[in-house]
């Protein structure tokens, strides 16, 4: 896709202003989701009415990082800081709350960054087209929601043995789901259902996160500069910003550590997987319990060449912790360890994956020596709702959460944690772990060697990440034609 969106085909465009003028649809710009203060007065007063989470086109200005969800308003952004008596390191962590965007997760931004600027420029045709969202869960579900808003069907499509909670929620919103064989890692069998679909469905566009631009796109600016921004709110003198974790899985996210680098060039990149599937550990391959990460490839959108680290964590340790973060006596031994009642409160804010990352950001700051001078950030990508069915199966395989078994937890996976699976990336590492792409790319996926070669120069992610401006206009023009 042509990332400037020089291309327009106007048939196809003025089908979509008309289905929007409809249906009351207006589209934000991505410096109002990064700047909430230039969405307009009216929306900002009809939003007051809005749930967070209801089909209403409004909520299409609530893709942000800022939502205040008891006002209906804005903040200056949603973040957590996790102190030393829970993480056992002198760093400060920041953790990004994702679960007050619409869905209860970020992805409705990446979701947006495939689907909008295909939208305005007549790539995708509403009134005649199905967007597919192949996904582990959090995509597939922005997808939906983002489709529904736009006024466009949609197909979800997630592995079968993902959270019910997932499954419950997408039967009112996406017009159809199918469920494919396996857990978080088998996204081959996404692929393969999506395949079937572009040989025997014309009607249906596909937005693969994987391969998108759009996704990383959306974070370079979105969540790239919402960090920047909390960073200059909570930095002092001395202190420097130390690094950025996060999971991998569609490698979206991460790209946030693109722009971060461009401020602060000696930080460290981190990328997160499950141990049970070390792709970019070890060239690994597995199936794990930590929802929506590890997927057996690399990612055709992860920027390798900017990735210093990568950080393999347990799934055991992440389930663990969603019980010691959740159970009645997980938290009263957090309490005695000198946690804040505060922020237990907040711990539910934390999904599977979102445990992952702090796990990883620890292990970042013990790897790398970082102490009191270094913050770190890590994205919450969604919160301890979307997993509510987990902890009872939990209890029905290892029992009744006890006190003795949350000392343990707390002492083993907290404050005993050693980087025991990191591996730092040389420049030959990140060359091969670009070259991986080739086998599900090039071999399986239809994309070529020059293009594969492309993604190596790294003036083609400059150049891929300016498109601000581009994508602004675009949807400036595209309202002024819907004209409400």
């Amino acid at each position: 896709m042509d990332m400037k969106l020089s291309k327009t085909n106007e048939t196809v465009v003025a089908k979509a202003a008309a289905k929007c003028r409809e249906q009351g649809i207006r589209i934000p710009t991505l410096a109002q989701m990064k700047d909430p203060s230039l969405i307009p007065d009216d929306i900002k007063t009809d939003l007051k009415k809005v749930g967070l989470w209801d089909f209403d086109p409004l909520n299409l200005f609530r893709i942000t990082w800022k939502n205040d969800p008891k006002t209906g308003q804005f903040t200056d952004g949603n973040w957590i800081e996790f102190p030393s008596e829970l993480t056992g390191v002198s760093a400060r962590i920041i953790g990004l709350v994702g679960k007050y965007f619409p869905t209860g997760s970020h992805k409705v931004g990446a979701a947006f960054g495939c689907l909008v600027p295909r939208l305005v420029t007549g790539q995708f045709d509403p009134t005649t087209q199905k967007a597919v969202w192949p996904s582990t869960g959090n995509f597939c579900r922005g997808g939906a929601f983002d489709s529904k808003l736009l006024g466009c069907e949609s197909v979800a499509i997630l592995p079968e043995e993902m959270s019910q909670e997932r499954f419950d929620w997408l039967q009112g919103v996406a017009t159809e789901v199918i469920a494919t064989p396996g857990c978080e890692s088998n996204v081959k069998e996404i692929y393969d259902k999506c395949w079937e679909i572009k040989k025997t469905r014309p009607e249906c566009v596909i937005f693969n996160q994987f391969e998108e631009f759009g996704n990383p796109i959306w974070h370079y600016n979105v969540t790239g500069s919402i960090i920047e921004e909390i960073y200059q709110k909570v930095v002092q003198p001395g202190q420097r910003l130390g690094a950025f974790v996060s999971s991998t899985g569609s490698a979206g996210t991460i790209a946030a550590g693109d722009y971060l680098r461009t401020e602060h060039p000696g930080m460290i990149v981190t990328a997160v997987e499950a141990l049970q599937c070390p792709t970019l550990y070890s060239c690994g391959f597995g199936g794990h319990r930590i929802e929506g990460i590890g997927d057996k490839h690399v990612p055709w959108v992860h920027n390798v060449r900017n990735t210093d680290m990568v950080c393999a964590v347990d799934d055991q340790q992440c389930m663990d912790l969603l019980r010691l973060f959740n159970e009645e006596e997980g938290r009263a031994v957090l309490i005695e360890g000198g946690v804040s009642e505060g922020l237990i409160a907040q711990l539910d804010l934390l999904g599977i994956s979102s445990i992952c990352n702090l796990v990883a950001a620890i292990e970042t700051a013990k790897y790398y020596g970082m102490d009191g001078r270094d913050i770190i950030f890590l994205p919450l990508t969604d919160a301890a709702d979307m997993y509510s069915s987990r902890l009872p199966e939990l209890t029905a395989q290892q029992g009744k959460y006890t006190r003795e078994q949350a000392l343990v937890d707390h002492n083993r996976w907290l404050l005993s944690v050693t980087p025991d699976y990191v591996r730092e990336l040389s420049f030959h590492d990140r060359k091969t772990l670009h070259n991986f792409k080739y086998l599900t790319w090039v071999e399986q996926q239809g994309r070529t060697v020059d293009e594969l070669r492309l993604l190596w120069d790294r003036d083609f992610w400059t150049e891929l990440f300016g498109v601000t401006e581009h994508w602004d206009r675009r949807i400036e023009e595209f309202n002024q034609r819907v004209g409400l």
